[in-house]
């Protein structure tokens, strides 16, 4: 499959960030929690679309939630327990980079957990998504799916890139070594997990641009939400001046200006 151009989908996403806006007023005028689990394979493009997601958002609406490694008291505590407390509450949008699935992925393969741990997890892991959506919140999960090659591929870029090279952690370099032990951890939470209140849905990540592209128009089209009239806004005029001064620039501390040197530089 081609990759999407470019100009179609910077058009396409801005249309999209837009609808995003509109639903998270709908979030905020009605009272509406949603939460959306960020799940799949290493360098997939999860983060990626989070960040399109919440680009245009509200913080104190749209958050992100990535935790990391459970603390010992958190170790001790009912496994699904800390997560809880990132649900959200009425008017917010919860967005999980990694979430509970963390026991069915790299606890699972990486001997984190025990096998008793894992069969427990995929017991009550439906137990649990049904009360959330019992209780209102929309719960939706996506799968970031990416080819063996495409990976090794984002992982070798990312050896290279001062930017990026934070991203590769020993957890990453595993995950090409243990591929078919991850496939075959997803392929038995999915029989598990996937079910009729919050199913999973499978974001193909190749083309990261696709991958953005169909994730949030799918993600839009799972909610009924209404766009929100905005109320009326008119800017005051300013008031005449009752004689204030700026303080000196000589008292204050000023960041050095570093884009004057450049301009010499480039001149």
């Amino acid at each position: 499959m081609d990759r999407l151009k470019r100009d179609v989908y910077e058009r396409e996403l801005y249309r999209l960030q837009i609808e995003l806006v509109k639903l998270q007023e709908w979030v905020r005028e009605t009272g509406a929690r949603l939460v959306v689990v960020f799940e799949g394979r290493d360098a997939a493009g999860k983060g990626s679309a989070i960040k399109r997601i919440t680009e245009h958002l509200n913080p104190r609406v749209a958050r992100i939630v990535a935790l990391p490694a459970p603390s010992e008291r958190e170790r001790t505590q009912w496994y699904f327990q800390r997560y809880v407390t990132h649900l959200p509450a009425a008017g917010e949008i919860v967005l999980l980079d990694r979430s509970w699935y963390n026991r069915a992925g790299v606890e699972r393969v990486m001997g984190y957990c025990t096998p008793e741990e894992h069969r427990l997890f995929l017991r009550q892991c439906p137990l649990f998504e049904r009360m959330l959506v019992e209780e209102g919140i929309l719960l939706r999960k996506y799968w970031f799916s990416v080819s063996d090659a495409e990976q090794e591929r984002r992982f070798r870029k990312r050896l290279d890139d001062p930017l990026k090279r934070w991203k590769l952690s020993p957890m990453d370099l595993e995950s090409l070594t243990r591929w078919e032990d991850y496939s075959r951890a997803k392929d038995e939470m999915m029989v598990h997990t996937d079910i009729a209140e919050s199913p999973w849905y499978v974001v193909e990540g190749d083309d990261k641009r696709r991958a953005r592209v169909n994730m949030i128009a799918h993600l839009l089209s799972t909610v009924d939400y209404q766009e929100v009239t905005p109320p009326e806004i008119t800017l005051p005029h300013r008031p005449p001046s009752r004689g204030y001064q700026r303080t000196a620039r000589t008292l204050q501390r000023e960041v050095p200006d570093r884009a004057g040197e450049l301009d010499v530089q480039s001149g």
